[in-house]
């Protein structure tokens, strides 16, 4: 038991200092007054519900924002080990620059791009 000991009192002491906290915290803590509860819109009062729906048109934005998004992903750690790998590398970031410009290609012939 004795290899035990430390970590037992280790925990005893975490647990003690833990409750400890909570005690004082609910001795001290000043009592919490309702706020309003209109969102927050950078002090502003807001011009809409906060529940209102979106346009249709924001979902093609939101779609191309994500595929771009996914792009800076992948992008990132493959700028870390491009000089590791070598052309391997460089070959598979073109394809996928490909297939996203082939995306975007399309989406733009589609009309996705379009607000009227």
């Amino acid at each position: 038991m004795s290899v035990w000991e430390p970590v037992l009192v280790l925990l005893g002491l975490v647990v003690a200092g833990a409750a400890g906290l909570y005690g004082v915290n609910t001795l001290l803590a000043a009592k919490a007054e309702t706020l309003p509860s209109a969102p927050f819109a950078g002090g502003l009062e807001p011009d809409q519900h906060a529940f209102s729906r979106f346009h249709v048109r924001w979902y093609p934005v939101t779609m191309i924002f994500l595929a771009f998004d996914m792009e800076m992903l992948f992008m990132y750690p493959w700028v870390r080990v491009v000089s590791e790998m070598g052309a391997p590398a460089v070959i598979e970031m073109f394809v996928f620059l490909g297939i996203l410009f082939a995306a975007v290609t399309y989406a733009w012939r589609e009309g996705a791009l379009r607000w009227t």
